[in-house]
């Protein structure tokens, strides 16, 4: 009897040792850490400490459901491991140097609600898994060396609040399922090589605070849409080649502080717009390519 309660003992504390988390979840968190040098990070782990100790590491119900490694000298790359965190909420590493690709093995983190692994050297594509994430409602992929298009299947994320995939090298289309994004609030895809037009029916996102696609290489007239967006206070369509007469339906936007939509081809005297938007606390309307003798805020013939 006392072997067997030995054996049960030394099972247990195998599954639930160091800070009463299972061992698969434990080794994945070494893994990440032996993957990115963990010697050199500025708040490093005692792996030989409870894991509950670790910098950045939140248990709850004996659970990794947090991991916050930001500002943290991260060098190296992201273990497949990761995907063994299954019930990681929140997972923040931004601002370290992890390069390498985003392993596909996220998408067995059904559990997450924010995923910032903004400011880093990531390369490759965003892995499509990413879009099977349902719960997910911040995505934060910014400042980074990721190319391809941004997935077609995105608009799967249905509480997703916040998407910012800006100063890449994304490219292609904006995938016309960003309509379905219907929580969002904040969509800023500025400074990639993006082609094509703004997706015809914005005005689904009827939650949209900020829209940015900055630094792109869009084209088009805007649609007229985006005047349904009443909640709309960040209108940023600068360095791209939109073309034509703004729409009418955009003097709706009465929370609207900031319109920058210089450089483009837009038709006229584009300065005269600031009256229409009182409440605009930033406007850029230089044009350095040609446009139209008056600026109007009508659709184009």
């Amino acid at each position: 009897m006392k072997a067997f309660k030995l054996t049960i003992s030394l099972f247990l504390m195998t599954i639930f040792s160091f800070g009463q988390i299972s061992t698969q979840e434990k080794n994945a968190l070494i893994e990440l850490c032996n993957s990115t040098n963990g010697e050199a990070w500025l708040n490093p782990w005692d792996i030989d400490s409870p894991v509950d100790t670790w910098h950045g590491v939140n248990i709850v119900d004996n659970k990794v459901v947090s991991l916050n490694l930001d500002f943290n000298n991260l060098v190296g790359v992201l273990p497949m491991e990761i995907g063994d965190l299954i019930h990681l909420e929140h997972l923040s590493l931004f601002r370290n140097s992890i390069s390498g690709p985003i392993p596909a093995s996220i998408g067995k983190l059904t559990a997450l609600k924010e995923i910032n692994l903004a400011f880093n050297k990531l390369h490759g594509t965003i892995p499509e898994e990413v879009t099977t994430l349902s719960s997910l409602e911040s995505l934060q992929l910014f400042m980074n060396e990721l190319s391809g298009q941004i997935p077609n299947k995105i608009g799967n994320l249905s509480k997703l609040k916040t998407l910012e995939l800006y100063n890449n090298n994304l490219s292609g289309s904006i995938p016309q399922s960003v309509e379905n994004l219907t929580n969002l609030q904040t969509l800023v895809i500025s400074s990639n090589t993006l082609t094509g037009k703004l997706p015809s029916n914005l005005s689904q996102l009827k939650n949209l605070k900020s829209l940015s696609v900055f630094d792109n290489q869009l084209l088009g007239t805007i649609p007229e849409s985006i005047g349904e967006l009443s909640n709309l206070e960040e209108l940023v369509l600068s360095n791209n080649a939109f073309y034509g007469d703004l729409p009418s339906q955009m003097v709706k936007l009465s929370k609207l502080k900031v319109l920058l939509i210089g450089n483009n081809s837009f038709k006229g005297e584009l300065a005269q717009l600031e009256k229409q938007f009182p409440n605009l606390i930033a406007f850029d309307y230089q044009n350095t390519k040609p446009g139209g003798v008056l600026a109007t805020l009508d659709t184009e013939d």
